[in-house]
Parts: C-alpha cells; sequence; structure tokens
C-alpha cells in the first residue's frame, strides 16, 4: 500500500495521522509520504525584498514547521515516512504528487485552516477530490 498523507498543521491533519497510526498498526507493507503544501509567495512586499531563494528557504522552512507535530505523532508510533515540502498551487500539487509517487490512496484531514472555505468541506480537500481518481480518505 502505498499511501500519501497531505498535512496542513490543523487538528485534522493530526487526527489524519492517529487514523493512519491505527490503520498501518498491523501492517508491515505499506510506503507511507508525508506530505505539505506551501502556497507560492507571491505578494510584492515580499518579492521586493527578498530574493527568490530566501523566500523559497522561508516556505520550506515554514513546511518542516507544519510536518513537525505530525511527524512526531508518527516517530512515536514507530512509523516509517519520508517527508515532504514542496511549494506550488495547494491541492493541484497534492492531486500531482500522489499520482507521480504511484499512491493506492491519499489520506488527508476533512478540514484545514483555511479561513471560512467550505461549510462541510475545505476549499483544497474538495479540489483534491475533483483533480484526482485516485481513493481519497477524509478525517474529521
Amino acid at each position: 500500500m502505498n499511501i500519501l498523507l497531505a498535512v496542513d498543521g490543523s487538528e485534522h491533519s493530526l487526527r489524519a495521522a492517529r487514523y493512519l497510526i491505527k490503520s498501518l498498526a498491523r501492517c508491515n507493507d505499506y510506503r507511507l509520504t508525508l506530505l505539505t503544501v506551501q502556497p507560492p509567495a507571491d505578494a510584492p512586499e515580499i518579492r521586493s525584498h527578498m530574493t527568490a531563494a530566501e523566500i523559497e528557504a522561508m516556505q520550506v522552512s515554514r513546511g518542516g514547521d507544519v510536518l513537525a507535530p505530525v511527524r512526531a505523532v508518527l516517530d512515536e508510533a514507530g512509523l516509517v515516512y519520508t517527508p515532504i515540502v514542496l511549494i506550488g498551487p495547494v491541492a493541484e500539487t497534492i492531486a500531482e504528487r500522489a499520482q507521480a509517487l504511484g499512491c493506492d490512496v491519499i489520506v488527508m484531514g476533512r478540514r484545514g485552516l483555511g479561513a471560512l472555505g467550505s461549510a462541510l468541506l475545505g476549499s483544497v480537500t474538495l479540489k483534491v477530490l475533483q483533480l484526482t481518481n485516485l481513493p481519497v480518505t477524509l478525517i474529521k
């Protein structure tokens, strides 16, 4: 089983990690990729004061901060995973990376940190569902 766990730093992301821990408790044959995607920083205020390399380093660092709580939970449970921080349009990047990795399933929180988003599903979640043909497991 090849699994992509997409996280954004929300409580829903932590719940998705805990779900996977329970699901994989008796499974030794899995490949788990832990992914967070940082949206591009296109604001002129940022671009006028920082180089592209500095902006990318800042975003990768922020992505590492987003992954940290989920990594701690996965590490404590003894799960093996590959962490990845990418920069790009969030939903599109999640769907593209899952496809590129040959994933069998995407696991993610039902709603993330976005402002209001949609009342039932977060906007990123809804877009991932529209963009991928893979099964997507949503965790409340």
